[in-house]
């Protein structure tokens, strides 16, 4: 055998081994790929930060399940009715989950999802991915995404329960978020604060941006941040590099033209005021707010506000111990809430209103 020949003959054994590590390499690959494409997604953030603006988006786009409604698994049902390891537990929360919107809007029927519920379902991630899975295989879709504010709150517990979850994170403007909490009167003020509306409502967009982001740093390259005011002025790369995250092709165009619920019509707080109807969702604080009151809320928040490049205005500072008392003070009672929820018999106690359950007994 010649030596040009064995030569020859050596090469090709190192091509075709190349080859071989090449393909096993992209089937590799294309293994990684193909889990992220059919994740659930979770589009979280503080109420009032354009949540539900792009889980729309999610949906117009074709390959998510419709689901119009927050599931309210994590931050409700978990804690209401006990450890669903229990069949008890189990059948408690069907019986009110049955007679509630959350069911209406799955467009389920019952024996539909009661049998897996009762007999598969072990905790809440098992609840809400037999609920959405049952969805998506009705419709015909692939996979489901979830956008319940308060879930922000439990990104460990959904990681553990969930752990392909994807978590895409929507940060707004601490003052636009204030703004808009103070105009809903969705968080309250002590009863000797009564006036502090404007502020406590930015400490809570500060207390749960900060919780989320803790969590979210723990989470590697399941975790994205994106800002609303990037969604709202650059809607095309930002839909982009939400593509490259959860491995799904967010057209802007067919959204755009599909366009479900709030990508057509904006959630605003300010719908009803026809002074303000026009108004642009980005940077609406700096015409609503004195300027004393963008002194109070930035003395408050305004930490994070930097953190997140969100530019302070030039205007004194109230520097006084009362803004710092009352930030630590409210901070420190939202996490007291927090915790006695998850750890203590208090969880059993929350208030399923937001179920909007029919008490006539019509499943």
């Amino acid at each position: 055998m010649s030596l040009k020949f064995l030569h020859i003959l050596l090469e090709g054994v190192k091509d075709e081994g190349m080859a071989q590590q090449n393909k096993m390499s992209h089937e590799a690959e294309e293994k990684k790929m193909v889990p992220r494409k059919n994740a659930p997604v979770f589009v979280l953030g503080c109420v009032r930060s354009g949540t539900k603006l792009l889980y729309h988006t999610l949906l117009s786009s074709g390959n998510f399940c419709v689901y119009r409604t927050e599931s309210n698994v994590f931050n409700l049902l978990g804690f209401k009715f006990g450890k669903l390891q229990h069949r008890k537990n189990r059948q408690r929360l069907l019986d009110v989950w049955l007679k509630s919107k959350l069911f209406r809007r799955s467009e389920l029927t019952v024996d539909e999802i009661a049998p897996q519920i009762l007999e598969n379902c072990r905790n809440e991630g098992d609840f809400l991915r037999i609920l959405m899975e049952t969805i998506a295989r009705k419709q015909g879709v692939r996979r489901w995404a979830d956008s319940t504010p308060q879930h922000l709150l439990y990104l460990p517990l959904i990681k553990k329960l969930i752990p392909d979850a994807l978590i895409i994170h929507i940060i707004r403007d601490g003052r636009d978020v204030a703004v808009s909490l103070r105009k809903i009167g969705w968080i309250r003020p002590f009863a000797w604060d009564r006036n502090g509306s404007l502020l406590v409502s930015g400490l809570f967009w500060k207390w749960m941006v900060r919780k989320g982001r803790n969590h979210g740093s723990k989470m590697g390259s399941d975790y994205m941040e994106v800002h609303y005011e990037e969604l709202v002025n650059n809607p095309r790369d930002t839909l982009a590099e939400i593509s490259m995250f959860i491995g799904e092709d967010l057209d802007y165009d067919r959204i755009s033209s599909k366009g479900l619920d709030s990508v057509k019509s904006p959630n605003s707080s300010f719908k009803s005021d026809e002074n303000l109807k026009g108004l642009s969702p980005v940077g609406r604080w700096k015409i609503l707010l004195s300027a004393s009151e963008v002194s109070e809320l930035e003395t408050g928040i305004g930490d994070l506000l930097t953190d997140l490049k969100y530019p302070l205005v030039d205007v004194p500072r109230k520097t006084g111990s009362a803004v710092r008392l009352k930030s630590l003070a409210y901070l420190g009672i939202f996490s007291l809430k927090l915790w006695l929820k998850s750890h203590t018999f208090l969880g059993r106690t929350a208030n399923v209103g937001q179920m909007e359950v029919d008490n006539q007994g019509n499943p």
